[in-house]
């Protein structure tokens, strides 16, 4: 079972993907993204955003693809959420999921974009907020008409994209699942203003979920702890003031999510007591991303002796090319990435599963022939089982294809016995 990580490791992963992953500039700086820019005929004005690349697309052919990750509130999360999809996807992160582009969208008129209906003003709604309110739609149309197209013209995306908002943006989100829902493959929900004009967009959740199909489509659904004094999660649901109506709305929100499984959706929720609104966002999103690839993972499988692993592999990374539309450096069928093999060989030597282990190493090989890592590895494979010439075979192959002082002393250490 996967062990609570704490926000402060969190941070810890985040600052060191950041630093290891970023570009490094010729004046020193650490660079996570860039800016962009679009005209919105929609929205009847200039729109930046903020765009992060997995460095595999610098490091390889354009045909490789990725899908995409759309962020909202890109003024607040752009960096976490960059941190963690890099570091999750990466070996170090245990593969929890694929490499994906960041899209981030900062604000322009927040309370215009990020709200669905007109509202007057009255209780937390101020007369210059009410004002603006209601551009949902049209932020929704700019994303799918205007915004979408612009990223795929740019960029090696696949037809898998995830949309990730808080508060409004959480609204958002639900909003765009509800009545938009061909857009986006998953969703993440973080606190969302379910209260937002009288409940309404709950209300109109609550039959969609009964009547429509979401077959292939995910949420999760992460809630602060922002209970009135002295209430708790079950008392609040008692409630009918208006200072509950917003953790009242994300609860009834939860059992309306989780009560309909004839809708083909894959839905999660958490309460998450020690966050506050502000701070849950961070936490809500490492787990979204567990949940919603939680078919990427592979550890479970290393070093047990009764799989084929190589066979299993090649037939899993198959299946993530058909369901998240990602496919390998030639444009084809995604095959398993050389780091993983490398891995689960590893693990499977140190277990002495050696037949294991050589089934792994040279289906690395007949993927990725041209490298060299695989064949040191071969190299130390064979010397855990005693044979001497082949070891010295694979060291040399290895040497041939790129030379290192690392395999260099292995092979001269075996030539001299």
């Amino acid at each position: 079972m996967r062990k609570k990580i704490k926000c402060s490791l969190l941070l810890v992963y985040v600052l060191a993907m950041l630093l290891t992953h970023a570009d490094a500039q010729q004046n020193n700086s650490i660079v996570i993204g860039s800016i962009d820019s679009i005209n919105s005929q929609t929205l009847k004005e200039q729109r930046k955003i903020w765009v992060h690349v997995p460095a595999s697309i610098r490091d390889h052919s354009a045909k490789k693809k990725y899908p995409v990750l759309y962020l909202l509130d890109a003024d607040w999360n752009f960096s976490s959420v960059v941190g963690m999809a890099d570091f999750l996807s990466s070996i170090n992160g245990n593969n929890y999921c694929p490499e994906m582009i960041v899209v981030a969208i900062p604000n322009t008129d927040r309370g215009r974009d990020l709200t669905p209906t007109h509202v007057p003003p009255g209780g937390w709604i101020d007369s210059g907020f009410s004002k603006v309110s209601g551009g949902g739609e049209a932020f929704i149309s700019f994303i799918e008409k205007e915004l979408i197209p612009h990223i795929d013209s740019l960029y090696p995306t696949t037809h898998y994209r995830m949309l990730i908002g808080h508060s409004l943006g959480g609204l958002t989100v639900i909003n765009t699942l509800v009545h938009h829902k061909n857009i986006f493959s998953s969703y993440v929900a973080i606190d969302p203003s379910m209260w937002w004009d009288k409940q309404k967009l709950l209300h109109e959740t609550e039959q969609a979920l009964k009547t429509d199909s979401y077959k292939g489509e995910a949420i999760f659904l992460g809630m602060a702890n922002t209970m009135p004094p002295r209430m708790d999660s079950a008392a609040v649901q008692l409630d009918t003031t208006e200072g509950s109506i917003h953790p009242r709305s994300i609860i009834q929100l939860s059992r309306y999510l989780m009560s309909n499984p004839q809708n083909g959706l894959q839905a999660a929720y958490k309460y998450y007591n020690d966050d506050t609104h502000s701070s849950v966002p961070l936490i809500t999103t490492y787990d979204a991303l567990h949940f919603i690839f939680k078919d990427y993972r592979l550890d479970d499988y290393f070093g047990d002796a009764t799989v084929r692993l190589d066979s299993f592999l090649t037939a899993h990374f198959a299946n993530l090319s058909t369901k998240y539309g990602i496919t390998s450096e030639d444009g084809k069928t995604l095959l398993p990435p050389e780091d993983v093999v490398i891995n689960a060989g590893f693990q499977s030597v140190e277990k002495k599963h050696f037949r294991q282990a050589e089934d792994l190493y040279k289906m690395n090989i007949k993927n990725y022939p041209n490298r060299s890592r695989t064949y040191d590895f071969l190299g130390d494979l064979y010397v855990a089982k005693g044979d001497k010439a082949n070891a010295i075979a694979a060291y040399r192959k290895s040497l041939s294809i790129q030379e290192t002082s690392e395999t260099r002393k292995k092979l001269a250490k075996l030539e001299e016995k």
